[in-house]
């Protein structure tokens, strides 16, 4: 039928008029409590918010606006083309625009105009590049600042800057459909990429599914779907990490999620206190089990130089069997589960925090590469420190320590005592539980050895076993708690220098957020102590109290009437003073003294 549409509305316009109203109905579909400052601060933490949703185009624009994921000083563009060849034009156009901006604001020259587009090649964050402008034009030269076109538009461009926060993408259901297709969807992924915010309206679920599958192949990044319905199920099992949220849409999404939350606002504390955490405590684990492996692994490699590298060991058996599960385990333990850098409030209140997990601080090849050089380092010096230092040593009893099985258990204390100590300048969040995984580790390492090479164990083995007596023989001479007390000296205090010039110099965004919090704390609890001792000086008694005397007193005195003064009836001259008796004057003197 030709002019379909035209009819149609031309029908309508006869059937509804002169129509009288009845009454209305609405639905109210509000946003959750806490969603706007929870997206706000996954945005100052450097967290991509793209959102997926089956609104139109005008609800998902008004949902952006009211939870302060789309602003009003935000360079938007809508994407809402219905063709394939008015959707390309469409990217090509905005693309062009985003360069014209970038140029216009950061004073660079995009040579190569049909190459991808990338923050990372003028050194700009996307999250945070209206703050970057000045920090990156002044580290241009002298010259590159003074020249015609830095002159001619900085100050035309401040203003500009001031008010602009970055770009955003709205794209429609059908505009998706061909952005999403191979010809385009690497365009549509540099633009998407180079946005602040992204929201694709009128999205099924097929297409929130193929948007989360894009980004993970071609960015390389770590993607989270979150959503409460059954259409988001698809894109929830496609993203890396899936959370669902239980609410009045099913618990279809909960049931596919590797998390449930009950509200939305709660996937803040999720990856802002709980993330974060976790990262850096598996970072922790991870470098700490490669830097004591290697220290221990490494032993018997130096001890292959005296040995002809044959098949002897420099540990005692058990020892070797025991190192991982007993003498070194607990406290790395209780530090991957309970260590914490700030308190839960204070990430909350700092999400910039959560950048270090993103750009792999923590653990990456070099961070690796200087866990291996600690351990080949840790373990030459407890290699040859005590080698030197027990060579020419003698027991009590006139025996030599040079025995394999007394430098043996000196290298293997020594062993456990600088591991765990190493570990525990590790930790940042000391607690009652790992004072005891710490210490009780220690202790145990001596009551084993010290069990292991009584007689007793001797009877059972007979005469196989030659480390019969050797705990008491070496803990008993001066020179091996000279030994332990050298090799902790020459290990730990390049580690607190280290941390000391860290600290000092060079400190961290983390090692600014411990330090804010630690001053916060004193900072409490001396006003907390001011305002009990102000409170204490303010209270007063609740009863009160009269002093009694034995004496008489001047009761009858003062009942007399002699006291009194003349009547007031009388007249008095005003020439003449009033006639007081001498003996009136003496009781008011004795009187005012005694008082």
């Amino acid at each position: 039928m030709e002019k379909r549409d035209e009819k149609v509305k031309d029908a309508y316009e006869e059937i509804e008029k002169n129509l009288i109203l009845i009454g209305a109905t609405g639905i109210e579909d509000k946003l959750q409590d806490g969603v706007p400052q929870c997206i706000e601060r996954l945005a100052c933490a450097g967290i991509k918010i793209w959102v997926l949703t089956g609104d139109k185009l005008e609800t998902a624009r008004n949902i952006g606006l009211s939870c302060r994921l789309l602003t009003n000083d935000m360079e938007l563009y809508v994407i809402e083309e219905e063709n394939e060849n008015a959707v390309e034009r469409k990217l090509q156009e905005v693309r062009n625009e985003m360069i014209n901006k970038i140029e216009q604001l950061f004073y660079v020259c995009i040579e190569d105009k049909n190459k991808r587009l990338d923050w990372k090649d003028w050194g700009i964050d996307v999250m945070k590049f209206h703050q970057y402008r000045k920090p990156y034009y002044q580290s241009h030269s002298e010259a590159q600042r003074l020249n015609g076109h830095a002159m001619t538009t900085i100050d035309t461009n401040q203003q500009d800057d001031e008010e602009f926060e970055g770009f955003g993408l709205l794209i429609t259901g059908q505009a998706l459909t061909f952005a999403l297709s191979e010809k385009f969807k690497m365009k549509f992924l540099e633009i998407g990429t180079m946005c602040k915010a992204v929201v694709c309206c009128r999205a099924t679920p097929l297409q929130k599914a193929q948007v989360v599958d894009l980004v993970m192949k071609n960015e390389r990044k770590i993607t989270l779907a979150i959503g409460d319905g059954a259409n988001d199920v698809s894109m929830i099992q496609k993203a890396h990490i899936g959370v669902g949220i239980s609410g009045q849409e099913g618990r279809q999404a909960v049931l596919a999620s590797d998390y449930s939350l009950g509200q939305f606002r709660f996937l803040e504390r999720l990856l802002l206190v709980h993330g974060r955490w976790s990262y850096l405590r598996i970072s922790k684990f991870l470098r700490y089990f490669f830097y004591k492996n290697i220290a221990f692994t490494l032993c018997h490699f130096w001890l292959g130089f005296f040995s002809g590298f044959s098949a002897q060991t420099l540990y005692d058996p058990f020892f070797i069997a025991t190192y991982n599960v007993f003498f070194t385990s607990l406290p790395v333990l209780v530090l991957g589960v309970f260590d914490q850098d700030i308190s839960a409030d204070h990430s909350l209140s700092k999400p910039h925090l959560y950048t270090p997990g993103q750009n792999d601080e923590f653990f990456n090849k070099k961070v690796f590469a200087e866990s291996v050089i600690h351990g080949i380092l840790t373990s030459c010096i407890i290699f040859f420190v005590p080698y030197l230092s027990i060579s020419n040593a003698t027991r009590s009893d006139g025996m030599t320590l040079a025995d394999l099985q007394s430098f043996g258990f000196t290298v293997a204390t020594i062993m456990v005592i600088i591991v765990n100590l190493e570990n525990a300048l590790e930790i940042w969040y000391w607690t009652s539980l790992y004072h005891f995984a710490l210490w009780a580790t220690i202790v145990t390492h001596f009551l084993f050895h010290f069990a292991l090479y009584s007689t007793i164990i001797g009877k059972i083995f007979k005469n196989n076993y030659k480390y019969i007596g050797v705990t008491q023989a070496v803990l008993s001479t001066s020179n091996f708690w000279f030994t332990l007390l050298l090799t902790c000296v020459i290990l730990l205090l390049p580690v607190f220098g280290r941390e000391f010039f860290r600290m000092r110099f060079m400190p961290t965004k983390i090692d600014r957020a411990r330090l804010n919090q630690k001053f916060r704390m004193e900072e409490k609890a001396a006003f907390v102590a001011h305002m009990q001792y102000k409170l204490r000086q303010r209270k007063r008694p609740i009863y009160s109290g009269y002093a009694y005397s034995q004496e008489e007193g001047w009761g009858r005195l003062i009942t007399s009437g002699l006291m009194q003064s003349k009547s007031s009836s009388s007249p008095r001259p005003s020439s003449q003073t009033t006639n007081v008796s001498t003996s009136e004057i003496l009781v008011y003197m004795s009187l005012f003294f005694h008082l």
